[in-house]
């Protein structure tokens, strides 16, 4: 995902997610599937799985994928989620998140 952001800072940050994400509106589940993603070394996967990818949109935004260190289980298609700890970086003018988890909202 692109952002402009005038204001750059180093590593993950909660405040960079939050002034993306609008509270306000729901987030959907995308996927149906954990995205493994795995270590590289020498520009060459080593096999081992270090993080879980899946998709999310949020009305006015694209869709943007979000890592999990964890895997955790995916609620079904377009559901309403809630991010545990959703955190955001921004690399070369791209934005890139990562969270602890998520949970539905009923």
């Amino acid at each position: 995902m692109k952002f402009n952001n005038s204001r750059r800072s180093s590593g993950y940050s909660s405040d960079l997610a939050n002034k993306i994400l609008d509270t306000s509106k729901p987030v959907h589940s995308l996927s149906n599937e954990l995205e493994p993603q795995q270590k590289f070394e020498d520009n060459k996967p080593t096999g081992e799985i270090v993080a879980y990818k899946a998709w999310f949109t949020q009305s006015g935004l694209p869709p943007f994928e979000v890592k999990f260190t964890d895997e955790i289980k995916l609620p079904a298609y377009l559901t309403v989620i809630e991010f545990i700890n959703i955190q955001a970086v921004e690399v070369g003018y791209n934005i890139y998140f990562k969270a602890d988890g998520l949970k539905e909202v009923k």
